[in-house]
């Protein structure tokens, strides 16, 4: 998480939020940090859930295809990172057939009938062409008839100082008749960061190390020597498969994945103090913003998953901090 300035804190006081697809919470600690509160949180995966309750008490199950939407309590801010497989190049890039793609229409019911001021809204990348574009048309259509206006971009948190190569859409959109018209996307920051500033001691990091033979390339060892803001892939395990390449620690991390598969599944294989492994639960935290405070699930596979599917909170912090520059948030 970014240090928040003293002209922003408690800056939403007085803002109630709704966390739908809540997964463990990312959306709510970013808010969180600013003196927003969270009214209403759901997801339907119990082992996020439970770590959800882990954290904050609240235990939010619930499938929101069969919620009663008149009992979702008042809300100025609406965040949804919606599932993503449906559009994302790793998955079968179904869309609007896949059932997960349908959910967005669910949000758009709970839009249609609260209202709130902004829709604070994360995906994959690839939503943006999937279907030629199709799709993303449909959810612009959909949210401009409901008079939102719909600001997006795609941001890799590689250029705003986290060490992971990962880049989601995300959108920010303003009731029309609240609308300031001043929001801008962050800028990106100059900062010069690795995979080496978010490892933890070795020695708790025994048990992640792989035991298949690998090969490694040492002219791109010696090459590599600096850092570098992006994955420095020096080897392979088994035949290079995605799950099976080999990283350099003074490069970036790549992007986490809730379900990928091969010897490094869901976090990826690094050479580490010369040996070969794959993360830590809490390196895998660090590397999506989330305090050493916060407390993971106490299975490692569901743990990975958990932080895979997890908004990065440092990017949904700078989004916020540029919600709160443009003011419609205080408008009505």
């Amino acid at each position: 998480m970014i240090k928040i300035e003293e002209n922003y804190k408690n800056s939403l006081d007085k803002i109630k939020f709704i966390d739908l697809f809540c997964g463990i919470g990312g959306f709510r600690l970013a808010l969180e940090s600013f003196g927003a509160e969270c009214v209403y949180s759901i997801d339907i995966d119990k082992h996020a859930c439970s770590t959800y309750e882990l954290n904050f008490g609240d235990y939010p199950l619930g499938d929101i295809t069969k919620e009663d939407i008149e009992k979702i309590p008042y809300h100025d801010i609406l965040c949804a990172g919606f599932p993503c497989q449906a559009f994302s190049i790793s998955g079968k890039q179904k869309g609007f057939d896949d059932t997960r793609g349908n959910l967005f229409f669910d949000i758009a019911r709970i839009i249609g009938y609260h209202k709130p001021k902004i829709l604070l809204l994360e995906n994959v990348k690839n939503l943006k062409k999937h279907d030629k574009g199709n799709t993303f048309r449909t959810i612009k259509n959909t949210l401009n008839e409901l008079e939102y206006n719909v600001y997006f971009d795609i941001i890799n948190a590689s250029k705003y100082g986290i060490p992971q190569s990962r880049e989601r859409i995300y959108l920010i959109c303003i009731r029309k008749d609240l609308d300031n018209h001043n929001f801008h996307f962050p800028q990106q920051l100059n900062v010069n960061t690795s995979l080496n500033d978010i490892l933890i001691d070795e020695k708790e990091c025994e048990e992640y190390i792989i035991n298949k033979k690998y090969v490694l390339d040492e002219k791109k060892i010696k090459k590599y020597k600096k850092i570098a803001p992006r994955p420095l892939r020096v080897g392979t395990v088994n035949k290079g498969g995605q799950g099976d390449r080999i990283y350099l620690p003074n490069g970036h991390a790549i992007t986490l994945s809730a379900e990928g598969g091969g010897t490094g599944a869901k976090t990826g294989l690094y050479l580490v103090n010369n040996v070969v492994r794959k993360l830590h639960p809490r390196e895998t935290a660090r590397l999506m913003g989330f305090p050493d405070s916060f407390k993971f699930n106490p299975s490692v596979s569901q743990s990975h998953k958990q932080f895979g599917n997890s908004v990065i909170i440092n990017i949904i912090q700078y989004l916020i901090k540029k919600i709160v520059d443009d003011g419609s948030i205080y408008n009505g």
